[in-house]
């Protein structure tokens, strides 16, 4: 489809860090534009840029209709996030939540496209070296967010199936760049403290993916009719090892450049040592070393990119050390370095 003045594009997550830049993007575009946010939300930026605002959540059936009326296009970048809690937290938002706007979508009876953000944490957490969209899923999960991230998929395809809904699925890997408020703020305040150390050497591969990069993909999926009804892995096409990642970072920002690490099979068995313990006391926050963390730091994470390349035309524009300098810049900018 040719997205025009007419089309009508509704955001969900558009106060986070995708959402806010697809809402940017979608308004430099002359697009009209509606996000729909939770009660309380900072909205300034919204505003400024022109967005509808629509206070609702996804859970509440009327405000997900008022949301969806007369909407042409719908990019869907909520979630519940994060490495620890229970499940059925994470299902709540990411399954169920998807699945009552979907629904609110399909009633409204005007949509053209969704794009589902979905994420490579879907696959196994084990090394991959150039994984495509052929490997299936992991339905064990290593955590709530990554399990209910498969799930949505789930609920997304019976949709297609049962509904016909024209949808594209993009799964990014690690995702930065400007008005990111969590991992690399705090990535920089343990840089800050020197507490940050590399699991095994330090070379494994990340998923790296900037966001104007995956932005870029969302607005081809909109537009590549012969996309829907696919799924995409995206990154920057130049992936990083951990070390030049936290070490660009750490070097752009003015912070000592880590040289410690931790054996990888220490690590592990300190992962699994601290989870139990965490779940038996019932802890809310994540463990220092968790599964998830192991995954992130240690292992390698190649994904390609190819299918994306070849029938969405998505070539990352963004070098990963040019997102690293936009993305810190951002932060000094805004004081929060």
């Amino acid at each position: 489809m040719n997205p025009t003045p007419d089309d009508l594009l509704l955001i969900t997550g558009a106060t986070g860090l995708v959402g806010s830049h697809v809402a940017e993007e979608s308004r430099r575009r002359g697009l009209r534009t509606r996000a729909i946010v939770r009660t309380g939300s900072d909205v300034g930026l919204l505003k400024d840029w022109g967005v509808e605002v629509v206070e609702g959540e996804l859970n509440d059936a009327e405000s997900l209709r008022r949301a969806c009326d007369r909407v042409t296009i719908l990019v869907h970048c909520a979630a519940k996030v994060g490495d620890w809690g229970p499940v059925e937290d994470y299902r709540e938002v990411n399954v169920r939540g998807l699945d009552a706007l979907l629904d609110a979508a399909r009633n409204a009876a005007h949509l053209k496209r969704y794009v589902h953000i979905s994420s490579l944490g879907i696959y196994e957490a084990r090394d991959h070296w150039g994984t495509d969209e052929t490997e299936p899923p992991s339905r064990t999960g290593i955590d709530g967010y990554t399990l209910s991230k498969v799930e949505a998929e789930d609920v997304v395809r019976r949709h297609i199936d049962e509904h016909a809904l024209p949808a594209v699925i993009l799964r990014p890997g690690f995702i930065y760049g400007p008005r990111d408020r969590t991992v690399l703020p705090r990535l920089l305040e343990k840089l800050k403290g020197r507490k940050v150390k590399f699991l095994g050497s330090g070379e494994q591969l990340m998923n790296n993916t900037y966001v104007g990069n995956l932005i870029d993909a969302v607005f081809l999926a909109i537009e590549r009719d012969a996309a829907v009804g696919e799924t995409f892995n995206i990154t920057d096409g130049r992936l990083v090892s951990k070390r030049e990642f936290i070490g660009t970072i750490a070097e752009e920002a003015g912070l000592p450049v880590p040289k410690r690490s931790v054996p990888l099979p220490v690590a592990r068995v300190l992962a699994r040592g601290m989870e139990g313990l965490w779940k038996l006391l019932r802890k809310r926050e994540a463990p220092l070393l968790s599964s998830a963390r192991i995954k992130f730091l240690g292992l390698n994470l190649d994904f390609s990119i190819g299918k994306a390349r070849r029938e969405l035309g998505y070539e990352p524009a963004v070098e990963f050390r040019d997102g690293v300098r936009q993305t810190v810049r951002s932060f000094r900018e805004t004081g929060r370095l």
